[in-house]
């Protein structure tokens, strides 16, 4: 039908607008990311909300993840008599996959809604033109402010995750086998290769970035009201998550081709 090939072609040319947006947005980043001033404070402020806020969440994430590995695995393990690998499979899958995506995913959820909630009302009050209006560089105060924030964090609150999983998965052993804890951590790490965890962890850093540069964007270009900085928050998330993803695919290649499988 006439009408709804031109309702798909204009979602298609919205969606290729909002693309190009968010390119020119990034692009704008790296512009003013090395002029003054440099919101030191603000940014200090900013890895404290993202950081210390966000740490039992990630560190109950990280103790369920763990433990849940753990308990699936040693079953399946144990039909094939290779138990004793489980501490070893539990390090290599949430060092190098389910560590980063899963912490990154949380984050995603709380940082980028309250990132696009608190920017989209910002500007549908007219605080962030007041600012323009007063030649503050209100993208400098708030938008390379969480980005640099979100970046930093991430690994740090990966790492912690990581290690509180692989607790969790010691704890497990030891109530399901008695496991004695220099044998379980000794095989835990024999597999695991510097880059891996170099690689894997840093890529975190993209995902910081990709959680901060969406949720900005989209609470900074906010037009309307209450409603609409709800769907600026929601679509953070749901962006998020997706870029995460697809971002995740292309590092693991780079780095299989870079350094090769486990």
């Amino acid at each position: 039908m006439p009408g709804k090939s031109f309702i798909e072609s204009s979602i298609l040319v919205e969606g290729l607008g909002r693309i190009g947006d968010l390119a020119l947005f990034v692009v704008e980043f790296f512009k003013k990311f090395w002029r003054r001033p440099f919101e030191w404070r603000e940014t200090f402020i900013q890895m404290d909300e993202a950081g210390s806020k966000s740490f039992i969440l990630v560190s109950v994430t990280g103790l369920a993840i763990g433990i849940v590995l753990s308990m699936q695995s040693r079953g399946t393990l144990a039909r094939f008599g290779a138990e004793a690998v489980l501490p070893s499979m539990l390090a290599l899958s949430v060092f190098k996959e389910i560590g980063p995506v899963i912490t990154s995913l949380v984050l995603a959820g709380r940082l980028g809604a309250g990132i696009g909630a608190e920017i989209g009302s910002m500007r549908v009050t007219e605080q962030i033109d007041a600012l323009e209006v007063a030649a503050l560089r209100p993208f400098n105060y708030l938008v390379v402010t969480r980005v640099i924030a979100c970046v930093v964090v991430f690994p740090i609150l990966t790492i912690w995750t990581d290690m509180i999983a692989l607790t969790g998965g010691y704890l497990e052993s030891v109530l399901a086998s008695d496991m004695d804890y220099r044998i379980f951590f000794n095989s835990a790490f024999s597999d695991l290769r510097f880059s891996d965890l170099i690689v894997d962890t840093l890529k975190t850093s993209v995902f910081g970035f990709i959680v901060a540069i969406v949720s900005c964007f989209l609470g900074y270009n906010v037009r309307g009201g209450t409603r609409e900085v709800g769907q600026a928050a929601m679509a953070a998330v749901v962006l998020s998550a997706l870029l995460i993803f697809l971002a995740d695919v292309v590092i693991v290649r780079i780095s299989i081709t870079m350094f090769g499988g486990v």
